[in-house]
């Protein structure tokens, strides 16, 4: 297949069918030890896993942001969303994060590292932003994960802007907001299989990925 060029214009006017992405009956909020160790053996399980990070947005001229406050990390069949607010998943997410035999994918992975390292002493490791590797010759920026739904499903990735810069440092986030931080998360790994039947990525696959 080839790289991504389906257009943001083009995509916005397109009527392509609705993406359904993950229910709620596969997303687990992980706020106690008993799901966290669960959690943590399904995610050092897996080869690769879908991440994504979500921060209460700033609003304020020279406000800095205390995020991430959520952490949502994806297996084929499930997602596990990590509130940062419980210092127990701290070590659990270091673990995996840090994993060198765990691939992270996901989509615009720029500032994660960064933000990750100083607000909770954890070192991202074994990344791949499938923004960056699927982008084509129709893109000056990165891909985004809109744009490559329709690209590889020809389907819509509907996102909210509203629940997008909603409260995510809240101790009780609302249903709209964890199938939101949910499918983020499970969506790049969807890609990331799609993108890996393409026998031209696989080429680019060593070169994509960071090791550190």
């Amino acid at each position: 297949m080839s790289d991504v060029t389906f257009s943001r214009r083009a995509l916005a006017e397109s009527d392509l069918p609705i993406y359904a992405g993950v229910a709620m009956d596969r997303i687990s909020l992980v706020n106690d030890a008993a799901l966290a160790a669960q959690a943590s053996t399904a995610l050092l399980a897996a080869p690769a896993i879908g991440f994504d990070t979500e921060s209460k947005p700033t609003f304020l001229k020279g406000e800095i942001s205390t995020g991430p406050h959520l952490v949502q990390l994806a297996t084929d069949d499930h997602v596990y969303l990590f509130p940062v607010v419980f210092a127990a998943n701290h070590d659990i997410l270091r673990q995996i994060l840090a994993a060198p035999h765990v691939l992270k994918v996901g989509f615009g992975l720029g500032n994660d590292r960064s933000a990750l390292r100083t607000r909770l002493g954890i070192e991202l490791n074994n990344v791949l932003d499938l923004g960056e590797v699927l982008r084509g010759p129709g893109h000056r920026g990165t891909v985004g994960a809109k744009v490559a739904v329709a690209h590889y499903f020809g389907q819509k990735f509907q996102k909210s802007k509203k629940v997008g810069t909603s409260n995510w440092a809240s101790a009780r986030l609302n249903e709209r907001q964890l199938l939101y931080a949910a499918n983020d998360a499970h969506v790049a790994l969807h890609i990331y299989r799609a993108w890996l039947r393409d026998p031209d990525r696989l080429a680019r696959l060593d070169q994509a990925i960071e090791p550190d």
